[in-house]
């Protein structure tokens, strides 16, 4: 071969370009001959050679032979149908499914699949055969002469028509169980008749899924009503026909449950609800058709039980209701049995406090106890939950404008929680209900209502704070200047090792404080200062009023209590209001004198004006020097008006002023001992004050004559004015220095009626007519005290003094 040839044929580059594997992967595939069809999926199988055929076979001698000796037993092959041999298994059964009868399916309704195919088989499945693969097909017949095949004659028994498929009919009886015999065998018992169904009851046999009625349950009493623990039910102990048993069961009872939930209060909240059932007016259960009425004094027995029980096992903290993520989260068996306990008691005391309120409401038999219930549980569980519905029903209560025994008990209860509120939340839930009461009520309710926010511990807790509608002034705490910092040298050298373990230390103290409720200081004035600023908004709507309120005493006398806490922008106004009042604006009756006796309500209204007054500029007030000698001039006027009706009127209480004369004589002389008059107007006060000594009741004698020898030893011009037991011994003048007698010590200047006009400043204190001559016939009483207290200024006037 040349060389260029070569080259050709050695540069020439395959057709086909893929990788070597693939190429031979490739020519193999094309090489492949034709797959080999399955015998199982033939329509015919080749049988062998018969004597007939033309073709020559190889036969043995030994097969010849065989046929001579035996050829009369098999002359039945020649009868039969070569075409119907040599079908196939699958074509025999094709043909079979084309021409079988069509049955009528039973319906079936599920989703499942047909179990039927129709004869088509899926595209994987294949049919299995006998027949090896290795033998050659045969050709395709005639249909005709398959369908004239005796195998494919149909039988009689298929062309009968058959009956649809019926489910076996369901009875309504329950089979027994079967019995052994002694021989072994297994004998069935029947089956016994179940209850009947009701005709509108209809079920459908067809469907499965259909959802079957809850067969019926049986009535079955819970632990609270029903027989349990040896216990005889509820409804059987109130249903005793004898009285007397019945409540000798019930006392048996309910102290066994009583002792057994203080035993064990975590278990024992079905006994809980067992013993309120005890209270509730009629008892229903699922076994009785009827509820059965209760007696009155096993509700009572229950009522009071129930009081005793919940001030025992009430935990001392508030119990909170769970919030959907606290129900929903994954807790120990502790904690969910301690949840589980807590919800049950705060359920179990709720239900109680709505029976109780229910009870008052109605005003039947038991409203008493009921209210009685209330203001032992506010007092004793003021912390735990429900506690604003309790003060709710008091305050209620407190509403009306007669005032009886159970009002009393309300007013105590508030007291008692006003005096042991030690943070401040409870008085001022109290305040806001008494405020929006009065409010609601036109300021029409009984004046002792408001004489409860006296006891309130705002003094203590709030010490120099003013309130303001706006504000609240503090006094600045000392040694902490702003804008400066301390010295290094002021706080000692601390390594760090040291001041981590001193912030472990705070950090401790601050959970222990949190754990231990400890209120903080700021928190807890806060809360008293809301307190004031309410109280204070509710008197000065009260003194606004352009009538007589029969709560005007009270505003009056807790201005007073609180005046030091008033902040100094509201004197002024409130000086001016005290003015009107005095005056005649709050009157209950106008026209009438103030030397009536009768009377009491204006002369008690304008005592109580002065005195608020008096306390108002008596501390932080004095810096704005207003003066008050215009007060002065009306308290003189109204000493003796005051003295006739303490002294004629010892049992009268106008206007629904629950103060007795003696305590309206002690705030008189308590004001004017603790308010002194100016200088210039203590003689005539010291001449008024003698002269009602004359008509006052011994005791409020003995207390004027004590305010008259501290006038003396402030002013000793008031020496000279008492008259001594003889007619030469007389006072001592102080202003000329020497002893006086009657006719030398009072000049015979000025009017003999200067003592009896109502205006101080008249009163001439060296006139005859200022004389304290009431003293020498004080002297003269019949009251041990009123001697010696007689005796006691006789004394100081002539200066011997204690």
């Amino acid at each position: 071969m040349p060389p260029s040839t070569k080259k050709r044929t050695a540069r020439s580059a395959p057709a086909n370009n893929a990788p070597a594997k693939k190429r031979k992967l490739s020519q193999k595939g094309k090489d492949k001959a034709p797959k080999k069809v399955k015998a199982s999926e033939r329509k015919t199988v080749p049988l062998p050679p018969t004597a007939n055929d033309d073709s020559d076979g190889d036969v043995s001698e030994e097969d010849l032979e065989l046929l001579d000796n035996y050829g009369q037993a098999v002359t039945f092959l020649t009868s039969l149908d070569a075409k119907a041999i040599s079908r196939s298994k699958s074509e025999t059964q094709r043909l079979h499914e084309l021409h079988k009868p069509q049955r009528p399916k039973a319906v079936v309704d599920d989703d499942l699949p047909s179990i039927d195919s129709d004869g088509e088989m899926d595209d994987g499945e294949v049919w299995s055969s006998d027949v090896p693969e290795d033998e050659g097909d045969l050709s395709d017949e005639d249909d005709e002469d398959v369908l004239d095949s005796d195998s494919d004659v149909e039988m009689p028994y298929e062309a009968a028509p058959r009956a649809a498929f019926k489910p076996p009919k369901e009875t309504n009886a329950i089979s027994r169980l079967p019995i052994k015999l002694a021989d072994g065998r297994v004998q069935k018992t029947g089956a016994q008749p179940a209850a009947p169904l009701s005709s509108g009851e209809d079920i459908d046999e067809s469907s499965e899924e259909e959802e079957r009625e809850p067969p019926p349950k049986h009535n079955v009493e819970d632990v609270s009503t029903g027989a349990r623990f040896g216990r005889p039910a509820v409804a059987d102990v109130i249903s005793t026909k004898s009285r007397k048993a019945r409540l000798q069961l019930a006392k048996d009872q309910i102290a066994s449950i009583c002792q057994d939930i203080v035993a064990d209060p975590e278990n024992s909240l079905g006994l809980l609800k067992r013993l309120h059932s005890f209270s509730l007016p009629s008892i229903t259960t699922p076994t009785q058709s009827e509820p059965v009425p209760n007696d009155l004094i096993i509700r009572k027995l229950a009522m009071l039980s129930q009081l005793a029980v919940f001030k025992d096992i009430i935990p001392g903290y508030r119990i909170r209701a769970l919030t959907d993520k606290e129900k929903a989260e994954k807790v120990s068996q502790q904690v969910a049995r301690q949840r589980e306990y807590e919800q049950g008691l705060v359920g179990v005391y709720q239900a109680y406090l709505r029976a109780l309120e229910a009870e008052i409401k109605a005003r039947s038999e038991l409203a008493e106890v009921a209210l009685q219930s209330m203001c032992a549980l506010l007092k004793e569980v003021t912390h735990f939950n429900f506690r604003t519905n309790l003060m709710s029903c008091i305050v209620a209560r407190l509403s009306k404008k007669s005032w009886d025994a159970s009002s009393d008990l309300c007013l105590s209860t508030i007291n008692a929680v006003f005096r042991a509120d030690q943070y401040g939340t409870p008085s001022l839930e109290f305040v806001r209900l008494i405020n929006r009461m009065v409010k609601e009520k036109h300021f029409q309710v009984h004046p002792n209502t408001l004489s409860c926010l006296t006891n309130l511990r705002l003094m203590r807790e709030l010490g120099n704070v003013r309130a303001s509608q706006s504000r609240v002034d503090r006094e600045q705490e000392q040694g902490k200047g702003k804008g400066k910092k301390g010295k290094k040298g002021d706080k000692p050298y601390l390594s760090k090792k040291a001041r981590k373990n001193e912030k472990e230390r705070k950090e401790i103290e601050k959970e222990m404080k949190e754990a231990e409720e400890v209120v903080d200081r700021e928190e807890r004035q806060a809360t008293h200062t809301e307190t004031l600023k309410l109280i204070f908004v509710l008197y000065f709507r009260i003194l606004k009023q352009p009538t007589y309120t029969p709560l005007l005493p009270a505003a009056l006398r807790g201005i007073a209590r609180f005046a030091h806490l008033v902040n100094i922008d509201f004197f002024r106004d409130l000086m001016a209001v005290l003015r009107e009042i005095v005056d005649g604006r709050g009157a209950p009756a106008a026209g009438e004198q103030d030397a009536d006796p009768e009377n009491g309500a204006d002369l008690y209204v304008r005592l109580l004006c002065i005195n608020t007054a008096f306390e108002l500029l008596s501390g932080q007030g004095e810096a704005l020097n207003i003066d008050l000698s215009d007060f002065y001039t009306r308290l003189y006027a109204l000493t003796i008006p005051l003295s006739m009706h303490v002294a004629y009127a010892p049992h009268s209480s106008a206007h629904g002023i629950q103060s007795s004369p003696n305590d309206i004589a002690n705030l008189l002389l308590t004001m004017l001992s603790k308010h002194p008059p100016p200088r210039a107007l203590m003689p005539a006060f010291a001449k008024r004050l003698c002269t009602a000594s004359l008509i006052l009741p011994a005791t409020a004698a003995v207390q004027a004559l004590e305010v008259v020898r501290t006038y003396t030893v402030r002013d000793t011009r008031l020496q000279g004015m008492i008259v001594g037991d003889g007619g030469d011994e007389g006072g001592y003048d102080g202003v000329r220095g020497r002893k006086v007698t009657v006719a030398t010590g009072l000049s015979a200047t000025g009017s003999i009626f200067g003592a009896a006009l109502d205006d101080p400043t008249l009163v001439d204190p060296l006139s005859r007519s200022s004389a304290l001559w009431e003293v020498t016939m004080l002297a003269h009483h019949s009251h041990d005290g009123v001697r010696e207290a007689a005796a006691k200024l006789i004394a100081a006037g002539k200066g011997e003094l204690d």
